[in-house]
């Protein structure tokens, strides 16, 4: 028997808009802020040898983005020259970002995966390395549409919501 070996991209788009997982702990103020985004150290630290363009969209808190900031990510990802497309975002927003580019018909034909992190990356014990490998891999094997990816589950972004008291994504 022979594995399933589907027709993977030449490259992946790794958009950044912020959120948690790229946040970190800042000693004299003693708040998490925005350094310059930590995925290329992400990236290193996972010996990711998958080609990958990363551009940075935006550093904000989700609880902070608007709809300009949605339009924002919406052209973006229209813009993309690539077909894979995977935004590190924050989850408490997550949901309604994803399901702007629903609406978007010239996002058809491209995969576009959201992911995040319940706990900043450089804080350690962080979701944000699982998250950004899962999210990774269901772009290259998942069907044309919008996803969110979060702790090994991958979602339609219309048939998902985060539980806010549980701490975790669930189908709705």
């Amino acid at each position: 028997m022979s594995a399933f070996v589907p027709q993977l991209p030449r490259e992946i788009q790794l958009f950044i808009t912020g959120g948690t997982l790229d946040k970190d702990y800042d000693a004299v103020s003693g708040e998490l802020v925005f350094p310059p985004s930590h995925l290329d150290g992400l990236l290193a630290q996972a010996r990711c040898t998958l080609p990958i363009e990363l551009d940075v969209l935006m550093q904000k808190d989700s609880l902070h983005m608007d709809d300009a900031d949605r339009a924002v990510i919406n052209q973006a990802c229209q813009d993309s020259r690539h077909s894979h497309i995977v935004i590190t975002h924050g989850t408490d927003t997550m949901v309604q970002s994803a399901q702007v580019l629903l609406g978007n018909p010239n996002l058809k034909d491209k995969t576009i995966v959201f992911t995040g992190a319940m706990r900043p990356f450089k804080l350690g014990e962080s979701d944000a390395s699982f998250n950004v490998g899962a999210a990774l891999m269901a772009v290259q094997l998942a069907k044309p549409g919008v996803y969110l990816c979060m702790n090994g589950r991958l979602f339609a972004a219309d048939q998902v919501q985060k539980n806010r008291l549980a701490g975790l994504f669930e189908a709705v």
